[in-house]
Order: C-alpha cells, then structure tokens, then sequence
C-alpha cells in the first residue's frame, strides 16, 4: 500500500465516525446554537484531546505486538466484525429512520473545550470504535509506517472532526440542519457501505 492508499483507506473508514450523530455531536449543536463556530472550535479541541491520548495509548500497546502473526489475525476478525456491525447498522439508522435533534435545549456549562472532553470520553460508542474497528487501523499504520503511520493516521482522521463540528455548530447558530436532509442520510448510508466492504477485507486478511 502506497501512502495515498492509506490516506484514503483512513479518511473514508473513520469519516463515518466523524460525522455519525452522538452525544458529543448533540450538544455540540445545541451548544452551537448560541456560540457558533467558535463553540464548534473548542469542542473540537476537547475531543481531540481524549482521542489522540487513547490513540496513543492503543498504539504503545501494540508495539511490541505489531510483528506477530496472531496478533494481526485476533485484531483483523475483531476490527472486520466490528466494521462490518457499524456498516449495517449505520446503513438501517440512515435509510429507515430519521435522525433525532436536540433542537434549542441548554446546556450546562459554558465551557466547550470541557465539554469536548466529557462527552468524548465518556461515550461509549466513541470508545468502543477505536478499541475494535479503531485498533485494526492503528495496526494497519504501525505495519505501514511504525509511529509515523501512527501520526499520519491521526492527521488524515482529525482534521473531519474539526471541520464537521465546527460548520455544524456554525449551521446551528443559522438556524440550518445538515442531519436532517435527505443528502446527509444518503451519504451516511454510503459510508455504511464502505465500512461493510472494509470489514470484510479485514476478515479476509486476517484469514
């Protein structure tokens, strides 16, 4: 795999991450509705933050692991089984049913950098994405680049969160809703798609 390759490989498996609706992505709209894009910056910022340490920490944790046959064939039927679980479901959210709004609803603090980091941290889909589906592209760019593979993964997913959070929140102040259009779903179930089609290349290649 070339370096393009894996770019891509990285920014279309996790755009459906970065731009799938959850907590983190709520109330960041309903923080938005008030602070605009400048609340979308900070709330990028704090989930960064908690996304970059626990890539970090994946990442420490398998490299000592990187090499060994087991290991790579334990984490491609794990990440493929788990890609290929998001792909479905997120295919069935987005084609059957509509995608709920927090609308105007306050939010507790004004602090969207803590928020970033709370709503992040404490998602459990957030966490369970990168320990299954996340791990196997973490493994994927130590066996491509060791730690520089690390970082170019980082770099090609992150840069979605902070464009998705902030035009949302920017949107929201406007008074505009991108979950709600029948493009945004369609794109969504496209990406479930892809996640099927990478699951399955996992599961092959682990085979």
């Amino acid at each position: 795999m070339d370096i393009f390759g894996f770019i891509v490989t990285i920014v279309v498996v996790t755009a459906s991450g970065a731009l799938a609706p959850g907590p983190l992505f709520f109330v960041n709209i309903a923080h938005g509705t008030k602070s605009g894009a400048k609340g979308g910056l900070a709330f990028s910022v704090g989930h960064s933050i908690v996304e970059f340490t626990l890539v970090i920490l994946l990442a420490l944790g398998l490299s000592t692991l990187v090499n060994e046959p087991a290991v790579k064939s334990i984490i491609g039927v794990i990440g493929g089984t788990f890609l290929l679980v998001f792909g479905v479901l997120q295919i069935h959210q987005f084609l059957i049913s509509k995608s709920s709004m927090l609308g105007g609803k306050s939010i507790p603090s004004r602090n969207p950098l803590l928020l970033g980091i709370v709503f992040t941290g404490l998602n459990p889909y957030f966490i369970l994405w990168w320990l299954t589906a996340g791990l196997g592209l973490i493994y994927l760019s130590m066996d491509f680049a060791s730690w520089t593979g690390v970082l170019l993964l980082y770099v090609a997913h992150v840069w979605m969160d902070y464009v998705w959070l902030i035009a949302t929140a920017y949107l929201a102040k406007r008074g505009t809703s991108l979950t709600d259009s029948r493009g945004y779903r369609i794109v969504m179930a496209v990406f479930g798609g892809i996640l099927v089609y990478f699951g399955l290349s996992f599961l092959i290649s682990a085979f």
